[in-house]
């Protein structure tokens, strides 16, 4: 099998978006420390101002520290993410270890059949979806602008997801009526693993540690960490066959959330990014100098009931 390696050295990821004009953001905001929870922060919102993630695109990964839920995106990598779901619903993922580990970047793992990183699964591999195409049904809320060329890229998020977008506005001029998009590997951003064939994706992913902008639009991003943040720094640093007698953390059950019992499964709820209290959320954290954030220090404030 060949080795499916997630690059750690740095990259110039592909920015289709230049020569847009985007949305001007109407609030600042400063840099959180951590994931913002109620619990955590103190923040509070009124009920309708928090969605709860659907079980059905939610993964709950059990591991010896906690338990990491991971939204998924359909609607943004369709095929990749019923491959995740479907290697869940088998136990391919379960007691499979992160077998690549690497502090400041990235867990790698979902190597069910060598454990190494050199396995895959009896599926078909998948064919890269690096971008995205988003309408009005996928509302955008933008937290800043950035220069490229000579226009700009709307950067800010999807439901929780942090993303960078061409300006709705310039969906009138398309013929679907959408503009391009992709995700941005933030700390938390879930993606999936290759080898230098962009279409060879097939059961490994990563869970990122930190802000690793070089794999944007270089892999495809599939999902968003809204449960046990705290805990994607834990896993063992290392990768196997590197490190003598090293023993990597695993993890020890991944389910589709919808498929557990009522008891068990987790109730995520999520703020609404489009809402009045995450506008509000946002003034929270303003800077005294008033600049913008680098998104990836911005997590959507989660809350489990």
């Amino acid at each position: 099998m060949t080795l499916r390696f997630v690059t750690a050295a740095a990259l110039t990821a592909t920015l289709f978006i230049a020569g847009c004009n985007a949305e001007k953001p109407e609030t600042p905001a400063t840099l959180p420390t951590s994931i913002a929870t109620t619990s955590e922060t103190g923040f509070t919102a009124p009920d309708e101002a928090w969605r709860t993630v659907d079980p059905e695109n939610m993964i709950v990964i059990d591991t010896k520290y906690g338990d990491i839920a991971i939204e998924l995106y359909p609607e943004i990598a369709p095929n990749h993410v019923a491959q995740i779901k479907a290697l869940a619903r088998s136990g391919f993922y379960d007691n499979v270890p992160f077998h690549r580990v690497i502090d400041g970047f990235m867990n790698q793992t979902g190597d069910g059949s060598n454990g190494d990183g050199t396995g895959d699964s009896d599926l078909p591999n998948i064919d890269a979806e690096f971008t995205f195409r988003r309408g009005a049904d996928m509302p955008f809320t933008l937290i800043t602008a950035e220069q490229v060329g000579e226009g700009e890229i709307g950067i800010g998020f999807y439901k929780a997801l942090p993303i960078a977008s061409q300006s709705t506005a310039q969906a009138s001029l398309t013929e679907d009526n959408k503009v391009n998009a992709f995700g941005l590997h933030c700390k938390g951003v879930t993606s999936m693993a290759r080898t230098s064939d962009p279409n060879s994706a097939n059961s490994q992913f990563f869970l990122m540690r930190a802000q690793a902008e070089h794999l944007d639009t270089q892999y495809t991003i599939w999902g968003n960490t809204v449960m046990g943040y705290e805990h994607l720094d834990k896993p063992i640093v290392g990768t196997i066959g590197q490190i003598p007698d090293w023993v990597p953390d695993r993890m020890n059950e991944v389910e589709v959330a919808a498929d557990m019992e009522e008891d068990e499964r987790p109730v995520v709820q999520v703020l609404k990014t489009d809402s009045p209290a995450f506008n509000n959320w946002l003034k929270s954290q303003k800077n005294e100098d008033g600049t913008y954030p680098n998104i990836c220090n911005l997590p959507v404030p989660t809350r489990v009931l």
